[in-house]
């Protein structure tokens, strides 16, 4: 147990460091990287015909998601936001977000669409997933905030063959290695202002 319990305080350490280093960006910086990352990310999309893609909106200094949902949007792909699960605690649905959409609060303090089960897709129905992180290293071990949602979500992408999982992240993230315990779920590619991780080869 003691070892547990210095991992996860190493750990939580290593995410107070990581979200202090990307909140300490500029405006300028989060909005230069934000389109930075858009040119790496955008020809994957649009070469790789990903229809439906899931992107999250940014909170606590990730890097900004707004510039890729635009640009998703202006080439008529399909855009969708998770959303707390409404009776499963623990998980995520997603569900279409175009300019019209109503956002509201969720108790993690984050925006989420209002439930609406007519635009709602399960997760194999997407193409990718656009995942947010707080550090990830040279091997595609990623670290979220700790609640596990999204290695839930993508805990069967492999087996399903979709939807392709892609790390979105400041590369001021990037750690030398991260421990990973058995039910994380390593990305096949991280997309940072500066350059693509492709790790499923």
């Amino acid at each position: 147990m003691g070892l547990n319990m210095h991992n996860k305080a190493a750990r939580d350490a290593l995410r107070r460091d990581v979200r202090h280093q990307r909140n300490a960006l500029s405006s300028a910086e989060q909005v230069q990287f934000a389109h930075q990352a858009v040119q790496q990310l955008l020809p994957v999309i649009t070469q790789g015909d990903f229809q439906r893609v899931a992107v999250y909106l940014t909170n606590d200094g990730e890097l900004d998601t707004q510039p890729l949902i635009n640009a998703l949007w202006q080439h008529n792909i399909d855009v969708y936001l998770p959303r707390l699960h409404p009776f499963s605690r623990g998980n995520l649905i997603f569900l279409a977000y175009t300019p019209e959409t109503t956002l509201i609060t969720n108790k993690l303090k984050i925006k989420e669409p209002k439930l609406d089960i007519t635009q709602m897709l399960l997760p194999h129905q997407l193409d990718m997933i656009v995942t947010p992180l707080v550090a990830f290293d040279a091997h595609g071990a990623r670290m979220g905030m700790g609640g596990g949602y999204y290695d839930r979500t993508l805990a069967n992408w492999q087996q399903q063959g979709k939807p392709l999982p892609v790390g979105y992240a400041h590369n001021c993230q990037q750690v030398d290695a991260l421990s990973q315990a058995h039910w994380d779920v390593p990305l096949p590619m991280i997309v940072t202002p500066k350059q693509i991780f492709d790790f499923s080869q």
